[in-house]
């Protein structure tokens, strides 16, 4: 039986539990494999996260001085909105890179969480943030977006901003 799952693609292995994260072997594998998608133009991707995010929460785009007076429909042009953008993918990035070293995921998250803090950030903030992230995967990826791949990213969120949210509960 292991032999025919195993040319079908699925390892024994897939279904075991990581305790540090919560997630199975399979679904990180199916949160790396989607976010390649992100991956090819990390710009262009945080840029739609970030105006999705200001259209769902306007008031939100005042928090950011370097182009809080910036037209909406400008913003996309903006290469200091581009870099902000762009390192909202990177720290993504850390994330789906570091499944594998929970560890790892966990000092790169406290380290952008005591950033984010300082600056007066909220978990209300992160936490409409990990929707508008959901919601933009799901455009993106369309008919790979299935139950199953909303559920593994949803679960990995949950575990990403949940070290977000133990530094801005401290």
């Amino acid at each position: 039986m292991g032999t025919f799952l195993r040319l079908l693609g699925i390892s024994s292995d897939d279904n075991r539990i990581d305790q540090a994260t919560g997630l199975t072997e399979k679904q990180k594998k199916l949160v790396q494999n989607t976010w390649s998608v992100i991956r090819k133009d990390e710009v262009r991707s945080g840029v739609l996260v970030m105006t999705t995010f200001f259209k769902k929460y306007p008031a939100y785009q005042q928090h950011f001085a370097a182009f809080k007076d910036i037209p909406l429909d400008a913003l996309p042009d903006n290469k200091r909105f581009q870099a902000h953008c762009a390192s909202i993918i990177a720290a993504l990035n850390n994330v789906i890179d570091s499944l594998h070293d929970p560890g790892l995921m966990e000092a790169s998250l406290t380290s952008l969480a005591e950033r984010h803090k300082k600056r007066g950030q909220t978990k209300e903030e992160f936490e409409n943030l990990k929707g508008v992230v959901l919601q933009v995967l799901g455009q993106a990826l369309g008919r790979q977006f299935t139950p199953e791949v909303s559920e593994a990213w949803s679960k990995t969120l949950d575990v990403a901003f949940g070290k977000i949210y133990q530094v801005f509960a401290s």
